[in-house]
């Protein structure tokens, strides 16, 4: 039995105060929600991974990063190392958000060394898979799919595998408005599902968790928890309202 997983990206929004005024609210709403029915974590922007790490070492919310480099140390200016993150409380990390695939430029082969080094580094990889409207207008999105799955798994380990969590956000639902319907939710993630089987095991392509990411909002996570094959929820902008983001987790188990 697959564990529901909900995830909030914080993208780069809040500040010092309101990523710990958010962070202590998220933690307090979530007492009710025994960790036994969930896994919570948020996605604060880097400079506030420390601090907000330390508010919910209490709770049972974890800490993962947006992003991650792929050398442990050197001189690579700006990157943040799988080591430096796991010292300040992180134990997820983003590889292959939407974002960086379409706005910093990100290739499968840059995120696959991505998700190779965070394993490496003790942490748990959510791979960001999905397509843009042009691509789902012109039936290619199992294409795309396969693609970022293949080449951002790749030379990875049955074992190695099992510390992915992948996350299906089609491009044309974040931050539009428009969310894919629980029924194309479900179609994608069954497909994910099933190469996941073929790339690897059936053992392991039934416990590996595939969360639904793209406008997702309270009133429609019932919705889309409710297909069998959607194991949790990757949020955005409603994971900045610790109100909504709860009602999501709610939603969820």
């Amino acid at each position: 039995m697959r564990k529901p997983f909900v995830a909030g990206n914080w993208k780069m929004n809040t500040d010092n105060h309101t990523s710990l005024e958010l962070a202590k609210r998220i933690a307090s709403g979530s007492r009710e929600i025994t960790s036994h029915n969930a896994s919570i974590a948020v996605c604060p922007p880097f400079i506030y991974l420390q601090s907000v790490a330390k508010v919910l070492s209490a709770s049972d919310i974890a800490v993962g990063a947006q992003d991650v480099y792929f050398e442990s140390k050197g001189a690579f200016t700006g990157e943040i190392s799988p080591l430096m993150l796991k010292d300040v409380g992180c134990t997820y990390v983003l590889c292959g958000h939407s974002e960086r695939r379409h706005v910093i430029g990100e290739m499968d082969e840059l995120i696959n060394k991505k998700v190779t080094a965070a394993i490496s580094g003790g942490l748990l990889p959510i791979l960001c898979v999905g397509e843009l409207l042009n691509e789902r207008d012109a039936g290619q999105t199992e294409q795309v799919i396969n693609r970022h799955i293949k080449k951002g798994l790749a030379g990875l380990s049955n074992e190695k595998v099992s510390a992915v969590t992948i996350a299906y956000e089609p491009v044309w639902a974040i931050g539009t408005g428009r969310t894919a319907t629980p029924q194309q939710a479900q179609e994608t993630h069954d497909f994910i599902r099933k190469l996941i089987a073929q790339m690897y095991n059936d053992t392991l392509a039934n416990e590996i968790r595939i969360l639904y990411g793209g406008s997702v909002k309270p009133d429609n996570a019932k919705d889309l928890m409710s297909r069998k094959d959607v194991d949790g929820l990757l949020v955005g902008g409603a994971s900045l309202n610790a109100d909504d983001f709860l009602a999501i987790i709610r939603a969820a188990v």
